[in-house]
């Protein structure tokens, strides 16, 4: 890739990219599962919305809306019964789909509904979508999407920036190459997955005289660095040789005045019997130990604004990536309703921003 390419402006301005006030409709991580048992009800507010969160007798998981549509009670200060959550005002009952099934002043409850949101659970943790209906599936990772696994919980972090600006270090050609001092130029390739995930991978020859690479060099001649970016603001990282490869999740959701809070989850898959239990602990802790390496000098805070007025051919993969995102459904912080564009329409046409990208596109020399 060519990095000294020819500056090229771009009047594009996205409408999501680092939007404090926006993030895309999709999974978000709620709270552990094991820190919700079964009977309990807690409060939990994710980007902006405050929500009570419930597992029934069923061992299901039930997120609603947080006060109670009688007379605004905080639902999570009421009571689990059996697979239904009971206000604690006046006792007004509604089941896991949100419909109130018990009043007890009234000889019939009232055709009242409680707002729901889908949830579910994986890699240890509670999700919730974010819409109506889930169009696509908790973020995975394509390579263990039909295997069993192993997984483990690593840093839990917070970052003074927007979770889309998080994501893109990752495939920033230039702080790879610059800050992490690689061994060989980096190339990304892409791979729109579905609409709201997309793939960088880079397969490239093992060089360099660092410790580890003369370590690996014996053994392969490639190492993988593939990142899989679901929602705007999950990224699945795949690191390793042929023989070997590590898989860490960063799982980061849009807090007040566009900061991010995110949860770092390793993957390994699974290995049967005690050796292969004890290497599954043994591998889960080196990639805990990658995944800091990650976050090493990230969460610091950083004086960019990231706003990409000048993209050079080095930084298509984070055009891309911003391309991708803006194509997406967007949600306002706080309230979850569809992002509306300054002059009252839904949005903007959907390729608008990137027809406009299309013709101050990068330069190829």
């Amino acid at each position: 890739m060519n990095v000294n390419s020819q500056n090229v402006s771009s009047n594009s301005q996205p409408r999501i990219f680092n939007n404090p006030e926006r993030f895309i409709e999709g999974w978000y991580w709620v709270i552990p599962s094991k820190n919700l048992r079964v009977g309990e009800v807690k409060s939990v507010t994710v980007l902006g919305k405050e929500l009570a969160i419930y597992r029934g007798k069923d061992k299901r998981a039930v997120t609603v809306d947080a006060y109670c549509p009688h007379m605004g009670a905080h639902l999570a200060k009421g009571k689990v019964q059996g697979n239904e959550l009971r206000c604690f005002s006046h006792h007004w009952t509604f089941d896991a789909q949100g419909f109130c099934v018990d009043i007890p002043c009234l000889h019939e409850p009232l055709p009242i509904k409680l707002k729901t949101w889908p949830t579910a659970e994986k890699y240890g943790l509670i999700w919730v979508w974010t819409g109506e209906l889930p169009k696509q599936p908790i973020p995975f990772i394509l390579e263990l999407e039909h295997k069993d696994y192993d997984v483990a919980f690593g840093a839990k972090f917070v970052m003074n920036y927007h979770p889309n600006s998080v994501m893109i270090h990752a495939i920033d050609v230039q702080h790879l190459n610059i800050g992490r001092k690689l061994s060989s130029e980096v190339v990304f390739e892409k791979q729109e997955v579905n609409p709201n995930a997309i793939i960088f991978n880079n397969t490239t020859r093992i060089g360099g005289n660092s410790f580890l690479f003369k370590l690996i060099r014996p053994f392969s001649k490639h190492i993988t660095y593939n990142i899989c970016y679901w929602y705007g603001s999950t990224g699945m990282v795949t690191i390793g040789p042929d023989f070997f490869h590590v898989h860490i999740i960063f799982a980061v959701r849009l807090l007040e005045g566009g900061k991010s809070e995110g949860q770092m989850i390793l993957i390994t898959k699974k290995r049967r019997g005690i050796f292969g239990g004890l290497c599954n602990r043994v591998v889960l802790q080196l990639t805990k130990i990658l995944g800091a390496s990650f976050l090493k000098g990230e969460i610091q805070p950083q004086m960019i604004q990231f706003d990409v007025k000048t993209p050079i051919k080095a930084d298509q993969p984070i055009m891309e990536f911003i391309d991708h995102l803006e194509r997406q459904k967007s949600l306002m912080w706080g309230t979850w309703q569809l992002a509306r564009s300054h002059n009252g329409d839904i949005r903007e046409p959907r390729e608008k921003w990137r027809d406009t990208m299309s013709r101050d596109s990068m330069s190829n020399d």
